[in-house]
């Protein structure tokens, strides 16, 4: 199979017969072999109905429906493990990707041996303030630390090779930034490409302020994984061993200038000083047990399931 495009969606009944009938267009045009996964992530309107009737008539759609809404980096990682195409393609259902990017980047991934090609919708159509600014610092975050240097990480529109799909977890936000994670996981030829951004034809945007915080968030925890995700220890282990000695050392200061120096001043329990130090050698102890249990975890910890798939059409 040539491509297999998966589109999360919630609340988007409006949008998805147009959307199929435009990517049928350009897959027939092109005479491709594809899929088109639906991922309905809770939806509380008709798109599952819709999703239903679409695959009814043709067997190259298909549909997986959450129990409840658990999220797009979820659905991603659903979709990335039921798709079989030789090429990924990942796009919103709310019409502001456009089909007709598919062959350029198909033909990106397929014929010029790219991993993965991230969209950069370098004009766009959101709200200035509730959008463009956040993702303006995001990516620009997002490129200090990882060191990629796209524009658009959070784009919706990308292209992937299939193997590279298979060997991502995408949990919590991380959505935003699977370049990232395709980067860590070991795959180094990520490009990007300007796309179409169209505005909203229907409905209203999913983007809130607990977004904004959470993708921050999200982004200090890749930073994290990526550098001590396997060795937590290397990290919690030496800051607690460095608080400690420091910690243990001012301890012992303390105490040879009590014994031999200033030998009638004040008792060591009342100088601020030797609180501090206390506090050190404790918080050092605490860092190191982060670490040495954060070991223990990764050594011990067994898969959970992050979301619950009530429906399945074709898979």
């Amino acid at each position: 199979m040539d491509i297999s495009i998966i589109i999360p969606l919630l609340n988007e009944e409006e949008s998805l017969n147009e959307l199929y009938d435009w990517i049928v267009k350009v897959m027939q045009s092109n005479r491709y072999s594809y899929e088109i996964l639906f991922i309905d992530d809770g939806s509380t309107d008709d798109s599952w109905n819709v999703i239903e009737k679409l695959s009814a008539k043709d067997n190259n759609v298909k549909g997986i429906r959450f129990q409840k809404n658990y999220g797009k980096s979820q659905a991603l990682n659903a979709g990335f493990k039921k798709v079989n195409g030789d090429v990924v393609i990942t796009m919103d259902a709310d019409l502001q990707d456009s089909p007709e990017e598919i062959p350029e980047l198909f033909n990106l991934i397929k014929n010029e041996g790219f991993d993965l090609i991230s969209g950069w919708k370098k004009k766009r159509y959101d709200s200035k303030i509730r959008k463009n600014i956040p993702s303006k610092l995001f990516n620009a975050a997002a490129r200090k630390t990882s060191g990629l240097k796209l524009h658009d990480f959070n784009c919706g529109l990308k292209a992937y090779k299939n193997i590279v799909v298979k060997n991502i977890d995408v949990s919590g936000e991380m959505h935003r930034y699977i370049p990232v994670l395709a980067k860590n996981a070991g795959f180094y030829k990520i490009g990007e490409k300007v796309v179409i951004h169209q505005a909203r034809k229907y409905g209203v945007t999913k983007f809130g302020v607990d977004r904004f915080i959470n993708g921050f968030l999200d982004l200090i925890t890749i930073w994290f994984l990526s550098k001590f995700g396997k060795r937590p220890m290397h990290l919690f282990g030496l800051l607690g061993t460095i608080m400690f000695v420091i910690g243990f050392a001012f301890s012992f200061f303390l105490g040879i200038d009590k014994l031999f120096i200033h030998t009638s001043g004040r008792l060591i329990t009342q100088r601020p000083e030797f609180y501090l130090a206390i506090a050190t050698m404790i918080i050092g102890t605490q860092l190191f047990l982060a670490g040495f249990l954060g070991e223990i975890i990764l050594r011990t910890k067994k898969d959970t399931k992050r979301y619950h798939i009530s429906t399945k059409i074709n898979c």
